[in-house]
């Protein structure tokens, strides 16, 4: 699994199981995988997986493909269906997969504001971030409202018996950093639904945002770092480097405070320049404030300004995911304990894999 998200894949039949999914914010150009009953997503539009050594067949009539390495089968493996969901739109005539997309193979995720004050600004934007790219495209819409997430979130429990809900947003201030409106929509969907959700946002100006957002219906936070050596941060992300690691560190207190250990977690993006040390030794600081550093592969976007940056390699994803693995469970911190989010769902990264 680590080696297929460092490679990529190539298919033999694209329209297999559910959507890939091109651009957006966070993670993209990816497809969901099982592999031994775990739902991984592997990269499949990047120029990395063009030329993977992997290529999954067409499947058969009981939408199962073989995995090659070269010419040799190595696994069976699946494809998430497409959610039924998919299949309607709102009163106002919105396509479902507009508001929320399903991740993984039981996650609805959606990023509730698709706009970034940074994302127009080269000397600001994140370099690695496609969050206007499927706005641009028409496959989504600016901002979903309270009552559209709502009605999206009931139709997924209920058609598709997804099990959590991820809410991420792009950047709207520079006061609470998109907690007022996670707030918002948390509230709406839980009025509607009983699904654990988290909310993804850069922390904000006042820690009584962390209670407000859990008041709200938010199960757990996500306040991604991403990059973790200040010059990379720097270089890679200019714009959300204004917020300082030491910021980052003090919010991730006060949200264990409010949510609890193992309810706080962070995305490191392990490829843009880190080193092995350097996040490993942050990974072992957030797991003394109980936050879960869930350490991700970077893949390469195409259309971002790091399109052609190379995807880290198996043997560099191995050298970090194995030790963390060990501190995760000496931490007794584990993805299967986190109520909603990324680390939950643990598709983007094979971490769990390795924990112990």
């Amino acid at each position: 699994m680590t080696e297929l998200q460092s490679f990529g894949l190539r298919l033999a039949d694209p329209g297999a199981g559910a959507a890939s999914r091109r651009g957006g914010a966070g993670p993209s150009d990816h497809k969901a995988v099982t592999v031994d009953g775990h739902t991984i997503m592997v990269p499949v539009h990047t120029s990395s997986a063009w030329n993977s050594p992997f290529t999954a067949q067409a499947p058969d009539a009981e939408g199962r493909s073989t995995l090659t390495r070269g010419s040799i089968p190595i696994a069976r493996i699946s494809f998430p269906k497409q959610p039924r969901f998919y299949a309607m739109q709102t009163f106002d005539g919105v396509p479902y997969s507009h508001i929320a997309t399903l991740h993984g193979s039981d996650v609805l995720a959606t990023t509730v504001l698709q706009t970034c004050i940074r994302y127009e600004s080269r000397k600001k934007s994140c370099k690695f971030c496609a969050i206007g790219q499927s706005l641009a495209a028409g496959r989504t819409i600016a901002r979903k409202t309270p009552e559209q997430l709502a009605e999206v979130a009931r139709a997924a429990v209920l058609l598709d018996g997804v099990k959590h809900m991820v809410l991420t947003t792009g950047t709207p201030n520079a006061t609470d950093r998109g907690a007022r409106i996670l707030c918002e929509s948390a509230f709406a969907i839980k009025a509607a639904v009983d699904i654990p959700i988290q909310g993804q946002c850069e922390p904000p100006d006042d820690d009584q945002w962390f209670h407000r957002m859990k008041a709200a219906g938010i199960d757990s936070l996500g306040m991604h770092l991403e990059v973790v050596t200040p010059e990379v941060r720097e270089r890679v992300m200019p714009g959300k480097a204004s917020v300082p690691v030491a910021r980052y560190m003090s919010a991730f207190e006060a949200a264990v405070g409010v949510f609890g250990r193992g309810q706080v977690s962070t995305y490191i993006l392990a490829g843009l320049g880190d080193t092995r040390e350097a996040i490993l030794e942050i990974c072992d600081r957030l797991l003394v404030l109980g936050v879960y550093p869930f350490v991700v592969p970077f893949v390469p976007i195409s259309g971002t300004p790091l399109e052609d940056h190379p995807a880290p390699s198996p043997e560099f994803m191995k050298s970090i995911l194995q030790p963390l693995g060990r501190s995760l469970g000496e931490a007794n911190l584990r993805s299967s304990d986190i109520k909603a989010g990324c680390g939950k769902c643990g598709a983007c990264s094979s971490l769990s894999v390795y924990e112990s």
